[in-house]
């Protein structure tokens, strides 16, 4: 596309009914720019990418990248980003939510000043969180301070899903980005390893018109999970660390129905071993597949085989676990120490298996003739 300067990467989930008003009004707003418009879908089952492949039939700005078993904004946007020849390059949510009319003063503020990043913030004079409650207020608010964790510069409004990036400053950090969770815009700058050039413009949020929001208590874990990857990810797996949160909750609840039924119920220690373990391992697999395996997360048919491959793989933890209780049992260790010494033994066994019987990653066909490069769909002749 000669000439072209601008690309706009919408990453989207279940916005068919989202997709001709948003590029009705990027028509409008981008008059006398030349740009693209690239949706990444997340495979949504409601058909966004067949309707961005239908609008772009009819207007070679507009193409899509569709991805098949793989599932995050943050991921998205980056493959969205990377796919363009574009100097400059904007975020933006696919709900009408963030005000389209502010990019081109965005994009001559990023050119004129020479910045690597402007920011579309809430958070100034003139800005506005629009008709957020005060709970999401303070949410943002507390998202804020445990982000100066990590970020490289002072933004008003880290949380922000609405900027623009100079090509060269993505190119500098790509291969240091996490790509986890919704917040790609504190990915880039916590990726930065030298002081990030940014500038704001204030904008009011607006309401959501189609569709529901994706803001649920995962996307806060998958927050925790980017910082974690930011902080510790050189030495420790921030995927591990979660697993360990699951497990230290498995603990407490092993423990007591290891209680109940050994001081309680009278039963034998054997007995209510073998219970608390298959009990704690059914709970742990749930809430893993909810939270530390989320974008692996099996559904339908697939959770059942899942949770079936889970016990199978894990019975052999669970006979770990049983033999190092009670050896420590028969060596004199009381009970509740026992116990938790077998369920340590059982629970690093089972995190072994875990991502490779049970939550093994597939890969399409394109994606293994690739060797793992991203698919991205042809965009339309121009």
């Amino acid at each position: 596309m000669p000439g072209l300067e601008l690309a706009v990467v919408v990453p989207a989930f279940n916005e068919r009914l989202n997709v001709q008003p948003l590029l009705e009004c990027l028509a409008a707003a981008l008059r006398g720019i030349e740009y693209e418009v690239i949706f990444v879908d997340d495979d949504s089952p409601d058909g966004t990418a067949a309707l961005v492949r239908l609008a772009g039939l009819h207007d070679r700005r507009v193409r899509v990248i569709q991805r098949i078993h793989r599932r995050g904004l943050a991921s998205a946007c980056i493959e969205g980003m990377l796919s363009t020849a574009a100097p400059y390059i904007a975020v933006m949510d696919a709900d009408l939510q963030h005000d389209e009319t502010i990019l081109p003063v965005m994009l001559r503020k990023l050119r004129e000043e020479n910045l690597d990043l402007v920011v579309a913030t809430r958070n100034t004079a003139g800005g506005s969180m629009g008709e957020f409650s005060s709970a999401r207020v303070r949410l943002s608010d507390f998202g804020k301070r445990l982000g100066a964790l990590i970020s490289h510069c002072d933004l008003s409004d880290p949380m922000s899903g609405f900027f623009v990036l100079d090509r060269r400053f993505l190119d500098e950090v790509s291969h240091s980005l996490s790509g986890v969770g919704f917040k790609i815009l504190l990915d880039l700058v916590a990726s930065s390893k030298r002081p990030v050039r940014f500038g704001e413009v204030p904008y009011r949020f607006r309401n959501r018109l189609h569709g529901a929001s994706k803001l649920d208590i995962l996307v806060a874990l998958e927050y925790l999970q980017l910082l974690l990857d930011k902080l510790v990810g050189d030495v420790v797996s921030p995927r591990f660390v979660i697993f360990g949160l699951v497990g230290a909750v498995g603990v407490a609840i092993h423990l007591s129905i290891l209680f109940l039924l050994r001081q309680v119920e009278h039963r034998t220690f054997a007995f209510s071993q073998v219970v608390a373990a298959f009990v704690v391992m059914t709970l742990n697999f749930f809430l893993n597949n909810a939270i530390t395996y989320r974008d692996q997360r099996l559904k339908g048919r697939g959770l059942i085989f899942g949770l079936a491959s889970f016990y199978l793989a894990c019975s052999v933890g669970a006979v770990i676990n049983l033999r190092i209780a009670l050896f420590a049992v028969e060596g004199g260790v009381s009970w509740l120490p026992a116990g938790f010494f077998g369920l340590v033994a059982g629970s690093v066994w089972n995190y072994a298996i875990s991502g490779i019987f049970t939550w093994r990653r597939k890969k399409s066909a394109a994606a293994r003739l690739y060797s793992g490069a991203p698919v991205l769909e042809k965009p339309p002749a121009v």
